[in-house]
């Protein structure tokens, strides 16, 4: 397998020029993000991916963004996630990744939505990562596996850092189960560490969290060998270390505990790493 890394657009603050030349310059393939909706912003971001030769992972969040819209019913987040879908088909993505449903949802109302939102993608000829993010269907681990259970075959994103945050502990390690059959559903991985008090460990390159950091890769590697074992050829992760709460910052003067994206490029090296050493690279 090769491993291929993507830069978030979550957080960056400059041209897509420069988002492309940083993930180039780290040794990264491509980038994540949702479709630019202005139309000359999605002309030069077209022509940046075009130009610099970079894939494309499309984000589509169904309403809201990482949070959705309140009250906002099934019907309404299968529109947008239709028209997100359609709407990204432009940019010739490899696939995409989305921050689905509601976690204020009826267990039945979830099943509804994934149901037909999968049948959306396989009429559109797609794949689709559904991300177990916070506030979103799959927002907890058993929730996650009752509704793998009544759903069609759908693909995950998979962001453990939001379930170590909500189960307020490294839960993977408690559910075996759950971990397996997150490697025989795995699309992509965002890298993110996370721990019990937040999804995102204020840095972690620090000894205090070295056994957040040494879960994760443990979980990614069951995720490796699932997607090895599938004969996948391409596994692709995004470091999603990101702003707006999760970076922490000081009270006071409101100066970052760290670099966003020197955290990132870490978290590449890290897990590039790790894939390699593992035996995963061939």
């Amino acid at each position: 397998m090769e491993l291929k890394l993507f830069k978030t657009l979550w957080g960056h603050s400059g041209s897509y020029g420069k988002a492309a030349d940083l993930a180039l310059e780290a040794g990264f393939q491509g980038l994540e993000g949702p479709i630019p909706r202005d139309p000359d912003q999605r002309a030069e971001f077209l022509e940046v991916l075009h130009g610099r030769g970079l894939s494309y992972i499309a984000e589509i969040s169904t309403t809201g963004f990482a949070v959705p819209d309140p009250g906002s019913t099934v019907d309404q987040h299968l529109d947008a996630f239709e028209r997100i879908l359609a709407d990204s088909l432009e940019a010739h993505p490899l696939f995409f990744s989305s921050m689905a449903g509601s976690d204020l949802w009826e267990f039945h109302e979830s099943v509804e939505f994934l149901t037909r939102a999968w049948e959306i993608a396989q009429r559109y000829g797609v794949r689709v990562g559904f991300e177990t993010h916070r506030s979103r269907s799959l927002f907890h681990p058993i929730i996650t596996k009752n509704l793998l259970a009544e759903v069609p075959p759908i693909e995950l994103t998979i962001d453990f850092s939001h379930w170590c945050n909500v189960c307020e502990r490294l839960v993977l390690d408690e559910l075996p189960e759950v971990l397996s059959l997150c490697a025989k559903r795995a699309l992509h991985i965002q890298p993110r560490i996370g721990y019990d008090q937040g999804a995102q460990v204020p840095d972690p390159r620090v000894p205090m969290y070295r056994d957040p950091v040494e879960a994760h890769l443990r979980w990614w590697r069951v995720l490796w060998e699932g997607q090895r074992r599938r004969g996948v050829n391409t596994v692709t992760m995004t470091p999603e270390f990101g702003p707006d709460g999760y970076l922490q910052v000081d009270p006071h003067t409101q100066a970052p505990v760290a670099d966003l994206w020197e955290l990132n490029v870490w978290a590449g090296k890290l897990v590039d790493q790790e894939f390699r050493r593992g035996g995963f690279a061939s």
